[in-house]
């Protein structure tokens, strides 16, 4: 036994160490203080560096004094660069692959600042982060209004696949005005680290265009009078031996032969001497471009082949990359299927080039504007949230103890690992954290013990039955463990859909929602279990299950089936005719767009001041403070709906006569929440239920599949409706923001988590019972669960109903999303997927056996 008991406490520390590891540094470090303790290896020359890059430090004249720098970060580098210092001499950070010193030394920088920042990033509602506008070239632009933003709309599309691979770093990107794109990244610094906003906005628009055969530049720096018409004049960089860089200057035709939307997949791959190239599959349609370019090429290097200029002979193909020239080999072959990048870039740099391959934009874009970004949450908001959480999560424990005591305690440990599993896991995505992520995490805290009082309740019952405490708990993991796994497999299932068919939040959403189960399956069968195991075979705990808050019930569920079913989709209608009545009043800006003013003042005041003057005349008001890199002016941007800034203004001068507010400027917005997000959430969604349709049905049989699906489409269906009433009686904004999609896709995890659960009850009890009908057997399977569902609501409600009483603004939407979700899921859990899946079978036992293949011998037929 002790064996048994042993590796499952031995995994659980490596995975706990994992865990933490990949969360630390668990908060950030100033870059100068890192930096100089970083440096392991001739400290004191180091030092003597550190200090002469800081005298170059002057933030307010670098931009008129070349010798200047405008932070430490680019001081340290620059400094570096001008001497030819080599500072990975200095470090333990392997950049040896880099062959050019100044590469070398901009890896190595880069690297050392991400270490000195934490391991879990805090979103822009905690802690603000950077905003670049990206303009689009008017002359590439289409003239009609719908075309045109079909093409705003797929960069927007591009960018956010870009930049979120995994939807968890929550970038706010969306259309400004007629012809630029506003991107807002969390958890970056302009002041710290401008470099790392370059390379967040760097375009990465791929060019393939042709070298001139002929005229090569006379020097990388060759008058514009000597350019061929029609060329410019681009540089290759290669490394010499001693690091340094040899340029390579060309006369690159300035139309394009093709563009990088040609491309299908790219890839990074490396060769035998370790020199990393970036493959590209092309679409069957730029296979097609490709292979008559190529074809082209050879057919002009065979007319030239007696050329007396040996450069005239092969034509060399440009690859272009916003603007900067990557390569220039000569074709030697036609190429089809697959081409490659090669150039002197580490294997970081081919992964960011291949991921924004994979991504290509087929228009310019030129950044003209970049902006630190206060947080969009008041302080005072935060706080009361954060404290809300610590408040859910305290009940949550405290009915845990109360209620199982000693076995209670072990419950809310296997919980808190629970939660360092996924962080931890976030922490190794490089996840963002928001209020509503952390909110989304409190939360799982009331989900995780539903395990355990699955686990808990079976042994209570194996108890009762007369069996030891160390057999009750072999029985209850036995008879739970088919329980468990199928209730979060079909969650995982739904979690899988919506991470590879969805996009942005829905994205980020799938892979949360996927981690959070794996860690609930691991914490409760594999730890939990260890725990357990211990501390019976001590002979402790033995009181853990004498207190009972629900008896035995006999309720007959059954026969208020119709009335309920009824009822319940009466009050969906009604909230149908509230979503239908209040239509735009119910989206968000995020979904709709609006207008955007730019403030100046005379006194500062705090975001949730200024929001505060929403009502349902003014609408909602969204607000944050941005602060010029290039002027270093801090403007208040006030977000409104559309033709609302104006009488929003007024009101907000009226109102704030002391911080003298002056309008700057004004610009429509588009959604940060573009179409096709919601476009993919919606069939992200429907595919989840098709797939929970298919897994129960193979799982189970198709009748538990069609109950669980009708059961999931009425609860999202009424706690929508439900929410919208109550936001029109004050209970709530009643408006749907970013956020809610995550809302409501957590509703649809609880729901089906919980459904799966009666249905196992259901399966386990008919051929224990083969004289019952299917009736009295769903009867009898409800009752049975009774207790399970109502404490596993009540655990998951105190973690809600105190976000919702104690947090703020978007935290109470979020939070009572999901309180309704918690009834109207455990309602239909009784009253409505059981039934449904009777009704399906038109109440015949013998239908359930024969679709379950049941070999069961009744009474009634010897």
């Amino acid at each position: 036994m002790k064996g048994k008991i042993a590796w499952k406490l031995v995994l659980t520390v490596l995975v706990l160490a994992w865990a933490v590891s990949a969360m630390v540094p668990f908060t950030d470090t100033p870059f100068e203080t890192y930096i100089a303790n970083r440096a392991t290896k001739n400290a004191d020359e180091f030092a003597n560096i550190l200090k002469e890059a800081g005298k170059r430090v002057d933030p307010v004249n670098y931009k008129k004094d070349p010798t200047k720098s405008s932070t430490l970060y680019t001081a340290i580098t620059e400094y570096a660069n001008e001497n030819k210092i080599d500072l990975s001499k200095y470090f333990d950070v392997n950049v040896s692959d880099i062959k050019i010193l100044k590469k070398r030394n901009d890896v190595l920088i880069r690297e050392l600042y991400r270490q000195s920042k934490s391991s879990l990033k805090k979103g822009l509602d905690l802690a603000g982060g950077v905003s670049f506008t990206l303009e689009i070239n008017e002359d590439e632009l289409l003239d009609d209004m719908f075309s045109r933003k079909g093409q705003l709309e797929d960069v927007v599309r591009v960018l956010d696949s870009r930049i979120n691979g995994l939807g968890v770093t929550e970038p706010s990107i969306r259309v400004v005005g007629s012809n630029a794109i506003e991107v807002q990244m969390p958890g970056v610094s302009l002041k710290d680290n401008p470099e790392a906003v370059e390379e967040l906005s760097r375009p990465a628009r791929l060019e393939f265009r042709l070298a001139h055969r002929s005229i090569l530049p006379s020097s990388a720096n060759a008058p514009k009078r000597e350019w061929p018409i029609g060329y410019e004049l681009l540089v290759e960089e290669n490394a010499a031996r001693d690091g340094s860089i040899i340029e390579k200057p060309l006369y690159i035709k300035k139309c394009a032969e093709a563009l990088g939307d040609i491309i299908d997949h790219s890839g990074v791959s490396m060769d035998d001497a370790g020199r990393f190239s970036v493959g590209m599959d092309f679409t069957s349609e730029g296979s097609k471009k490709f292979e008559e370019i190529t074809r082209k090429i050879l057919a002009k290097d065979a007319k030239y082949a007696g050329s007396a200029n040996e450069y005239e002979q092969k034509q060399l193909l440009a690859i272009v990359l916003d603007g900067k020239l990557m390569s220039a080999p000569r074709i030697i072959s036609v190429i089809s299927d697959r081409g490659s990048i090669t150039g002197d870039f580490n294997q970081r740099e081919a992964l960011e080039l291949a991921n924004a391959l994979n991504n290509p934009l087929k228009v310019g874009l030129n950044r003209t504007s970049m902006n630190e970004v206060g947080p969009s949450m008041a302080e005072g908001a935060r706080n009361s949230s954060l404290m809300a959480g610590a408040i859910g999560a305290g009940l949550v424990l405290l009915f845990m103890v109360l209620y199982y005591r000693g076995m209670g305690i072990l419950a809310m440990i296997t919980v808190a690992a629970n939660i360092v599993f996924i962080l931890g896991t976030l922490a190794s995505f490089g996840a963002t954290m928001t209020l509503p992520g952390i909110a989304a995490l409190v939360l799982t805290i009331g989900m995780a013990v539903d395990a355990n009082i699955l686990i808990f309740e079976r042994m209570r019952e194996e108890l009762n039955a007369g069996k030891s405490m160390w057999n009750s708990l072999q029985a209850g993991y036995e008879k739970a463990f088919s329980t468990i796994v199928d209730a979060n497999l079909t969650t995982l299932l739904t979690a899988v859909i919506l991470w590879k068919l969805g996009t942005g939040p829905v994205k980020g959403f799938g892979v949360t929602l996927a981690v959070g189960i794996l860690a609930t399956l691991f914490c409760a069968l594999i730890f939990g279990r260890a725990l357990c195991e211990i501390v019976i075979s001590l002979g402790w705990f033995k009181n853990s299950f004498k207190w009972k808050l629900i008896g035995e019930t006999n309720v007959d569920v059954m026969k208020h089936f119709k009335s309920m079913f009824i009822a319940s989709w009466l009050v969906i209608l009604c909230g149908v005719m509230a979503v239908a009545y209040r239509g735009d009043k119910c989206v968000s800006i995020d979904f709709t767009g609006g207008e955007m003013q730019t403030l100046s003042y005379a006194e500062k005041l705090s975001v949730g001041d200024i929001t505060s003057v929403s009502n349902d005349t003014l609408g909602e008001v969204q607000a944050s403070y941005q602060k010029d890199l290039a002027t270093g002016n801090e403007i208040l941007t006030v977000q409104t709906e559309t033709g609302k800034g104006e009488a929003v203004f007024e009101a907000l001068k009226a109102k704030y006569p002391q911080a003298d507010l002056k309008l700057v400027g004004k610009e429509s917005i588009g959604a940060s929440v573009s179409s096709d997000i919601t476009k993919n959430a919606v069939i992200s969604l429907l595919l989840a239920f098709g797939g929970i349709l298919l897994y129960v049905a193979l799982r189970f049989e198709i009748g538990f599949g069609v109950g669980a699906v009708v059961a999931l489409v009425h609860d999202i269906l009424m706690a929508i409706g439900l929410y919208v009433i109550l936001g029109m009686f004050g209970i709530g904004s009643g408006l749907f923001s970013a956020p809610m999609i995550a809302a409501i896709l957590m509703t649809v995890g609880y729901s089906i988590n919980d459904k799966i659960v009666v249905f196992d009850r259901i399966r386990e009890e008919l051929p224990l019972n083969p004289a019952m009908s299917l009736y009295d057997v769903i009867r009898k399977s409800i009752n049975k669960t009774f207790a399970r569902t109502i404490l596993t609501s009540v655990t998951t409600f105190f973690a809600a109903l105190a976000l919702f009483v104690f947090g703020t603004g978007i935290i109470k939407d979020f939070s009572l999303i999901f309180l309704l979700g918690i009834i109207t899921g455990t309602f239909s859990s009784i009253f409505i997927a059981s039934p449904v899946f009777y009704a399906w079978h038109k109440g015949k036992r013998k239908n359930v056996e024969a679709a379950q293949d049941m070999e069961i011998k009744h009474e009634w037929e010897e």
